[in-house]
């Protein structure tokens, strides 16, 4: 809860709402963080973290293992603050999730969704060793908006732990 302050102030922005699914509120009200603070500390072993600069949260990254038939797949979810947007700083962290994931849970895929209007996460994938897998045209909706989905995936085989 040490991070509501921060998270609210980085995460209260239309830019990074607008790349995120509608689950991501916008306004991000004290509200909407504790709510997420609090989902983000209920799991053992934990799959969400902040992203740390300096002391400070400026994003989060988490991995949602699936279930079911799914159950050896794992997605990846993440945003960072404009202000550090070009930095390396997410190449970084997904870097240091998937090597968390694939030492941490029982699965052999991880993959991302961006949206097709999203160019930087998609090269921010590439950089970390993600590969296209599938693009979905105009599938999603976003502000009232048809969106292509790309879905990027590595695999544990392909990945050096």
């Amino acid at each position: 809860m040490s991070d509501l302050e921060s998270l609210m102030k980085h995460a209260d922005n239309r830019k990074i709402a607008d790349r995120l699914t509608d689950q991501f509120p916008h306004p991000y009200t004290r509200e909407s963080g504790r709510g997420f603070l609090k989902m983000a500390m209920a799991k053992d072993p934990p799959n969400v973290f902040a992203i740390d600069v300096e002391g400070e949260a400026v994003g989060c990254i988490g991995i949602f293992p699936q279930e079911d038939i799914h159950r050896l797949n794992a997605e990846m979810g993440y945003w960072l603050s404009e202000s550090y947007w070009g930095r390396g700083i997410m190449t970084a962290a997904i870097r240091r999730m998937v090597d968390y994931g694939f030492s941490t849970f029982d699965i052999t895929r991880i993959y991302a969704r961006p949206f097709g209007t999203n160019l930087a996460s998609q090269r921010v994938l590439e950089k970390a060793g993600f590969t296209c897998e599938a693009r979905f045209e105009k599938v999603l909706i976003k502000n009232g908006e048809l969106l292509d989905e790309i879905v990027y995936g590595i695999r544990r085989a392909t990945h050096n732990l």
